[in-house]
């Protein structure tokens, strides 16, 4: 019975958290930061205020641009600040 509790959570462990923003900055080697906007409700008031985080992710081919709409997803930590990597380019700026 153990051996089936230990491969559920070996399943389950594969879920990673994916978020999807826009390139803010390529200035790095292999590195971008990605603005995540999301809108939250007003404790007091009631009205949805946009609030942003940044977060930095793993390129390893250098394809991002500012501007671009990427989804990146969440790793191991691959420096101080990066535990994140890009999983795709949702859409290229023109």
């Amino acid at each position: 019975m153990t051996r089936l509790k230990k491969r559920d959570k070996m399943e389950t462990r594969n879920l990673r958290k994916e978020k999807t923003g826009i390139v803010v900055s390529n200035k790095m080697e292999k590195s971008v930061v990605v603005a995540v906007e999301r809108k939250v409700k007003h404790p007091k008031y009631g009205k949805f205020v946009k609030k942003s985080s940044r977060f930095m992710a793993q390129d390893d081919k250098n394809e991002c641009s500012e501007g671009d709409l990427v989804r990146i997803a969440e790793t191991r930590p691959i420096s101080k600040n990066k535990c994140w990597r890009l999983v795709e380019i949702i859409e290229k700026v023109k």
